[in-house]
């Protein structure tokens, strides 16, 4: 049975009213290959564009997007962020962006940490297209969570 739909096959939000508070975090991940003519532009550990510091942006955007992911996705819950984490590194002409984020609640951060991590990459090919259109976003994923009902760990 689907969590959202309820027994008249009408969509609903979880009711959570009866879930205890548990901490809870999430770790979610996505790469974004970078042509040539971007990783021109690394300076001091970030891309440093006309439209400015490209990498410190993208944290910014990713947090805010983070906050407000219950205004973007239908049927999550308003959720207070306790803290949101932002790591990045680039290997080679691949940058791995990683979006911790961490709250005590009775649902977890899972889309959080996603939205953030999604909209630091949009970020980065918003910043960096005026050099090339030739920017992947790829993988995209849920790395790990716990809290909640059960933990989980991408292996």
């Amino acid at each position: 049975m689907f969590s959202h739909i309820d027994n008249e096959n009408n969509p609903t939000m979880v009711d959570i009213t009866e879930k205890r508070i548990t901490a809870r975090a999430a770790k979610a991940s996505a790469i974004v290959y970078l042509p040539d003519e971007v990783i021109e532009h690394f300076v001091d550990g970030d891309i440093k564009t006309k439209k400015g510091a490209v990498l410190q942006t993208a944290i910014i955007a990713g947090t805010m997007a983070a906050k407000r992911t219950h205004e973007l996705i239908p049927f999550c819950h308003p959720i207070s962020i306790e803290s949101i984490k932002f790591k990045t590194q680039r290997n080679g002409n691949k940058l791995e962006i990683e979006c911790l984020a961490k709250n005590s609640g009775k649902t977890g951060v899972e889309m959080e940490a996603l939205q953030g991590v999604t909209s630091a990459a949009l970020t980065v090919y918003d910043m960096c297209k005026a050099l090339s259109h030739d920017i992947r976003i790829e993988q995209v994923q849920l790395v790990e969570k716990t809290g909640g009902k059960k933990d989980f760990f991408r292996s």
